[in-house]
């Protein structure tokens, strides 16, 4: 019989659409959750619930980081949350869910997030498989993860593409690198004399604010320079954004001494404090400055700006740099500087000195860092900053990081053999070192050589050398593992690693990052993160060490946080042999 009422008709329809899709979502072989951006659970499926013994009602509007213990809270919160908010996507994260009766169950979770639109707030998704599920449904987790890899793959490639040929930039809506050049070689064209210059502005420690406060706080950085810088133009110049960090101002400028006065006001206008998640922070800036020449092109000139930044940012950033069109080009000077580097190392100028590591627990000298310097014939006493990068860059820091380890265990047995307590010893190991296939002989080798346990080794490896290659790195460290040396990850939290791979990987140590630590006393930010590092670091059973502690204030609070380890200028800068053995004495 024909219905007499089509409305009804299709509203019967629609229901039964959406009772048929809640079957499908209740009755599904995994766990399904959608949740706020901030984690707030909104729906949960049949599955779940049956598989934890929690009830749905008791679910809907906690938090799904309350289902997971300790360690997995802080994985969830500090990289899942903020990876999610960054990239759209977690993928293959083992974690344990609490079950209601108390009892952890191993899970595989991946979510995505749908970004806010059309009205809607943003959503997550997430899927949870339980661990035994995990095999059958791993192929089509992995297909599915491919996918969606080159999906988004081919829209960022799709999106550099719309940004390559636009003329404005599409955070700040300023000229970008093609309509800047496209300006340049105007004004360089149109007036051939003298007096067209650039300031290209590189902001100082940028990465730390996206590292620590996420990419979207360094987004709302970048685009609140770009206001300061415009302000500070007031329409007698062009400021656009290059790339990155980097923003260039285009203005008449007569002599040096208005370039300089120029660049002074675009450093003062960024250093008035900025809020950032409810944190104040203090930008500041380098400066490189550039005035046309006859016949120069917008790219000469844009390139002359660029090395006087990299000058400005090696006195100490915040500053301003002129360029002399008769400067030597700076790769020249790399070049120089790595024959030079060659030379020392087979003359012997590379010398070790040692900075204590600190039991906190104690207050007493727990081992020693090997720190590389460089005694150049001409210029003195060379910190590491100053040739470590062109080594890494050549390959050279294979030879001058065997010499260093070479050097500290014969300081070690030197030291034994005086009769004295043994001492650990950590020495760092650069990525090209840790992919290289001759470390693990290596490392055998010298400490037989001079008869050092392995156990008073340290090897010390960033956390981003680790996540170049996290496979390789895993089966490098295990092959050291096996010699019976100590692992570190070095400079912890300015990298990726996630809470799995630390899991993953075979370490006894996590060393804070001393810009953390640093702003401990002034920064709410610094401090919740060398607590979270520490907590990690128990929940891993691992040693805390903090690096670069400078202040008693300092040091106070790392023992009220149960922090193990500290070292820094507090205690000590790091000394030679000798020195150490009398600084040692007099404690």
């Amino acid at each position: 019989m024909t219905s007499l009422d089509p409305a009804r008709d299709r509203r019967a329809a629609d229901d039964g659409d959406a009772a048929r899709w809640r079957e499908l979502y209740d009755d599904a072989p995994c766990g399904y959750l959608t949740a706020t951006d901030d984690g707030t659970l909104t729906r949960v499926n049949a599955t779940f619930c049956t598989w934890t013994g929690h009830r749905r009602e008791a679910l809907l509007g906690t938090r799904l980081q309350r289902l997971l213990p300790v360690g997995d809270r802080i994985l969830w919160t500090t990289a899942c949350l903020p990876r999610l908010r960054t990239t759209g996507a977690v993928a293959e994260t083992m974690v344990e869910v609490v079950s209601a009766d108390g009892a952890r169950r191993a899970a595989l979770l991946s979510a995505t997030r749908r970004p806010p639109g059309d009205g809607e707030p943003a959503e997550l998704r997430v899927v949870v498989f339980a661990a035994h599920e995990r095999r059958r449904h791993e192929r089509e987790l992995v297909d599915a993860l491919r996918r969606a890899r080159e999906a988004e793959s081919q829209r960022v490639q799709a999106e550099q593409e719309m940004r390559r040929r636009a003329l404005r930039d599409d955070l700040t809506g300023l000229p970008n690198r093609a309509a800047l050049v496209e300006r340049l070689e105007e004004d360089l064209t149109g007036r051939p004399r003298e007096g067209v210059g650039v300031l290209l502005v590189d902001l100082d420690h940028f990465k730390a604010v996206n590292d620590s406060l996420g990419h979207a706080a360094g987004d709302e950085l970048l685009v609140l320079v770009a206001e300061r810088l415009t302000a500070a133009v007031r329409g007698s110049g062009l400021v656009a954004r290059l790339s990155g960090d980097e923003f260039v101002v285009v203005d008449e400028l007569a002599d040096d001494a208005r370039a300089a006065a120029v660049a002074e006001r675009l450093i003062e206008v960024l250093t008035a404090p900025v809020v950032l998640q409810d944190l104040e922070i203090v930008v500041s800036a380098s400066v490189g400055v550039a005035r046309s020449v006859a016949g120069e092109g917008a790219e000469r000139l844009l390139h002359r700006a660029d090395v006087a930044v990299h000058r400005a940012k090696a006195r100490g950033r915040n500053c301003v740099e002129v360029h002399d069109p008769d400067h030597v080009d700076p790769a020249a000077g790399r070049l120089r500087l790595l024959g030079e580097l060659r030379q020392g190392i087979e003359r012997g100028e590379l010398v070790v000195h040692y900075q204590p590591r600190m039991d906190l627990r104690g207050d007493r000298l727990a081992g020693v860092e090997a720190l590389v310097r460089w005694q150049h014939p001409e210029r003195g006493l060379l910190p590491p900053a100053a040739f470590i990068g062109v080594a890494e860059e050549s390959g050279l820091v294979r030879r001058l990081g065997a010499r260093v380890l070479d050097e500290a265990l014969a300081q070690t047995a030197a030291w034994a053999r005086a009769g004295g307590a043994p001492v650990e010893i950590a020495v760092n190991l650069s990525a090209r070192q840790l992919a290289d296939a001759d470390l693990v002989p290596l490392v055998e080798r010298t400490l037989e050589r001079h008869g050092v346990a392995p156990a008073l080794l340290t090897l010390e490896v960033t956390e981003t050398a680790l996540m170049d290659d996290p496979d390789a790195a895993l089966l490098t460290l295990t092959a050291l593992k096996r010699l019976g040396v100590t692992l570190a990850v070095d400079d912890f939290g300015t990298g990726y690693a996630s809470f799995t791979y630390l899991q993953r990987f075979p370490l006894d140590e996590l060393k804070i990052d001393r810009s953390f630590v640093a702003g401990m006393e002034g920064s709410r930010g610094d401090a919740a993160i060398v607590a979270t590092c520490v907590q990690l670091a128990r929940s891993l059973g691992l040693r805390s060490v903090a690096e670069g502690v400078e202040t008693a204030a300092q040091r106070e609070a790392l023992v009220s946080l149960d922090c193990d380890m500290a070292q820094g200028y507090h205690y000590a800068r790091p000394l030679p042999a000798d020195e150490l053995a009398r600084w040692a004495g007099r404690r």
